[in-house]
């Protein structure tokens, strides 16, 4: 049997790594059943991915389209080859060939996966560099920008003295529940 697996990291993950591109290729690649995971390579809970390692026998097939989609770091990765391969599983890795269990083919699987690993912890670095200089940077405000100016956000407050929550969500046409929650975080009575 040929199984495919496929992986994205966020719902709106870039083009080529969709999990639509994905199972075309699975699919084009011979995979009758595909799992799939939605979940950061960096997080270690990939509850199909387990379950599909789990139910590959002897003489089936894992076929992934990138390294990347398959193990988080070079360990594991090898690891799991190497278990895969012990198991009479083959493992093909679309975007660098059959994996097989000869000094050559273990040479280009831990290269390959030490590159993919550097890759990963390259872009983490970028993030957390990115963000850093960001905090640096006068009126930097962590998380997304405020919808509502603080005079805005008075007003209303104002007017919940002798309104309504619903009276004055339709005065601001700022919702009830951001009314409410700046009511909380302003630890404000309200009648």
């Amino acid at each position: 049997m040929i199984y495919g697996y496929m992986r994205v990291s966020t719902a709106g993950q870039v083009k080529g790594n969709s999990l639509e591109e994905q199972q075309k290729v699975l699919e084009s690649n011979g995979a009758s059943v595909i799992y799939q995971d939605t979940f950061t390579g960096t997080k270690t809970s990939r509850p199909n991915f387990s379950i599909l390692i789990n139910k590959l026998r002897d003489g089936d097939t894992l076929v992934v389209t990138k390294l990347d989609r398959f193990a988080r770091n070079t360990v594991e990765g090898i690891n799991m080859v190497h278990d895969l391969l012990k198991r009479g599983v083959k493992v093909n890795i679309l975007n660098m060939g059959m994996v097989d269990n000869t000094p050559t083919g273990k040479l280009i699987l831990t290269v390959m996966l030490g590159f993919a690993e550097f890759e990963r912890d390259m872009i983490i670095q970028r993030t957390q560099e990115g963000k850093a200089i960001a905090k640096a940077k006068d009126g930097f405000s962590e998380g997304r920008p405020k919808k509502y100016t603080d005079d805005e956000l008075n007003w209303a407050m104002n007017l919940l003295e002798t309104n309504s929550y619903t009276e004055v969500a339709e005065i601001t046409n700022i919702s009830k529940s951001t009314l409410i929650r700046e009511v909380k975080k302003r630890n404000i009575r309200i009648r």
